[in-house]
């Protein structure tokens, strides 16, 4: 069966270099070296002993460099092949890297492809971030003997059932990994049931990580200026837009005694994915708001103009979420009000923005809940809702400061993962 998918994946190039071309023209990312996805590289061959790290794109990479920075002072002078599927994986990764390291793109999962990519940088180890899992990764490390482990490990209900219904592919895959270290018992329990072998449970990476603090104090010296408390849409998805932009409507819609709600916040929204962000500021144009960008602020977002009540907040930029969750004092998740499964709320909360949830958040099951029980996150069961309850919290609520300190209380209980990480990963790095 292995044979037969393999066939598939080398018939399916093709399709790869005009998928990768298209995206280009809205990433340009996407147009670099192309052909180290199918095992061709310019750089020179390793001789050995780098540390393979695999993070397909940036929530991934964002761990990546959580637990590299413990790997590297546990283990001085190591080495990194750092490999992504994503243009805004590879672009995040470019700040993890240090001398001897070497970042290309993830092999194309043929055997030929997979095999040059080990021949080429010859890893004593593979780890890979969270859900990233490819049949030919396994069997050619398995086949060169080089172990292969996933860490931060995490496993949905939704993503499960489907790879029960590939079990003659995805069991075999799972059962060749070395380890799995999870993020939750949850995980570990779906996992085993694939036929992984699940070493431990030792939570998430993503609670260690440090918000960026120049970013954060650029956000709160910003904030001073501000009249008005700010409510961000983070890692906004398809679809999620249209949905706040109606709620946002209604509310103006509403007799004049009431419509100041809808004009007493700055509302701010980051797309998940920024070859969107032209697209949600047409979107926004289109129903008939005004847009300011990111990208055109100097000392701050433009809240003198005539339109300011009118305007919308547009982050179009990368690698500045510890800003804009410093200039808000709520933050709507994204991709948790359509059935998409949630974004990662941690880095929101270690900013002390306090976050509103949709129903949707299988993908980050047990850190949503845990949030919400700490009173770092409230549930709401759709937009509308969600964004009266986002204006009642940051104008009226009595509890608004006793959420932002839940916030640091939360992400201060669920620190350590990064060092339990390293213990379990010590063995394959020291075996010669």
């Amino acid at each position: 069966m292995l044979k037969i998918y393999s066939l598939l994946m080398w018939a399916l190039q093709p399709l790869l270099r005009r998928k990768l071309q298209r995206r280009g023209r809205a990433e340009a990312g996407y147009w670099l070296a192309i052909e180290e996805r199918f095992g061709q590289y310019t750089q020179p061959a390793s001789d050995g002993g780098l540390v393979w790290v695999h993070a397909v794109s940036l929530g991934e990479t964002r761990a990546a460099a959580v637990l590299l920075n413990a790997l590297r002072a546990a283990q001085p002078g190591m080495r990194v092949v750092l490999t992504h599927g994503t243009a805004t994986g590879r672009a995040q990764g470019v700040s993890v890297l240090q001398d001897g390291d070497v970042q290309v793109w993830q092999p194309w999962d043929t055997p030929g492809a997979v095999q040059r990519f080990l021949a080429h940088f010859k890893p004593r180890v593979g780890i890979i971030l969270e859900t990233e899992l490819w049949p030919n990764w396994v069997a050619q490390c398995n086949k060169a003997q080089v172990p292969l482990v996933l860490v931060n490990a995490r496993m949905s209900e939704t993503s499960m059932h489907q790879a029960q219904r590939l079990a003659w592919l995805s069991r075999p895959a799972y059962q060749g990994l070395s380890a799995v270290l999870a993020q939750t018992q949850a995980d570990a329990d779906r996992l085993q049931s694939l036929g992984a072998k699940v070493d431990a449970v030792l939570g998430n990476l993503k609670f260690d990580a440090q918000p960026d603090a120049a970013q954060l104090a650029k956000a709160h010296a910003w904030k001073q200026t501000l009249k008005r408390p700010v409510v961000l849409f983070t890692s906004s998805r398809e679809g999620e837009e249209a949905m706040w932009l109606d709620t946002l409507q209604a509310l103006k819609e509403i007799p004049h005694d009431h419509q100041d709600h809808i004009h007493a916040v700055h509302w701010l929204v980051v797309p998940r994915h920024p070859q969107r962000f032209e697209e949600v500021a047409a979107l926004m144009v289109e129903r008939g708001w005004q847009v300011s960008r990111r990208s055109h602020w100097v000392d701050g977002p433009d809240t003198d103009n005539a339109n300011d009540a009118n305007t919308l907040w547009l982050g179009n930029s990368l690698g500045e979420m510890a800003l804009y969750y410093g200039l808000s004092d709520a933050a709507l998740l994204g991709g948790s009000f359509a059935p998409l499964g949630g974004q990662n709320l941690i880095e929101s909360t270690a900013c002390g923005c306090p976050v509103i949830m949709g129903p949707h958040t299988f993908n980050f099951a047990q850190a949503a809940q845990l949030a919400q029980e700490a009173g770092a996150a409230l549930r709401t069961e759709d937009m509308a809702q969600a964004v009266t309850t986002a204006l009642q919290m940051v104008r009226f609520s009595p509890d608004a400061n006793a959420h932002v300190q839940a916030c640091q209380v939360f992400s201060l209980a669920h620190r350590g993962a990064a060092q339990r990480t390293v213990q379990a990963l010590l063995p394959y790095l020291t075996t010669n």
